[in-house]
């Protein structure tokens, strides 16, 4: 179980991968980012990405899930007060593989909660080409292992 104190600022946390594929890009789309061109490779191809592409909120779900079972599973996560800035740099196609990476630039003990602390982190989402498809900037909150005095 990794606590607040076991993040150090600089760590960098390499998260695995994952596919995604046409049928996943258009079910995601069908459920929640319903525009043509996460739908439909004909009406894809006039859009502005010149066919088919995930959802960036997509993007953003495929993300979360390395991130959870690279990271948040084995630690004493208490949630978020939520992303910083979130951004798509280039479209998932399908057929994309996902990888992701972690790194870790701060780390402030709480001044409300001497049980928790937060983490700051840099996260950046490459294709099997090594384009930069997203980046997001979050906090995290982390148990801490003994709590402040």
């Amino acid at each position: 179980m990794r606590y607040w104190e076991d993040f150090a600022v600089g760590e960098v946390t390499e998260l695995g991968s994952v596919s995604v594929s046409a049928d996943e890009i258009v079910e995601f789309a069908r459920r929640y980012d319903p525009q043509p061109f996460h739908l439909d490779e004909a009406a894809a191809l006039a859009g502005p990405f010149g066919g088919l592409a995930a959802s960036g909120w997509h993007t953003a779900a495929l993300f979360m899930g390395l991130f959870v079972r690279s990271i948040l599973n084995e630690s004493a996560s208490l949630g978020s007060p939520g992303v910083e800035e979130l951004r798509w740099r280039a479209p998932v196609r399908p057929g994309d593989t996902l990888t992701g990476r972690v790194t870790v630039t701060g780390m402030q003990p709480s001044t409300r909660n001497p049980r928790r602390g937060t983490v700051l982190t840099t996260s950046e989402v490459f294709n099997q080409e090594g384009t930069l498809v997203m980046t997001m900037k979050a906090r995290g909150f982390f148990a801490r292992r003994t709590p402040a005095q």
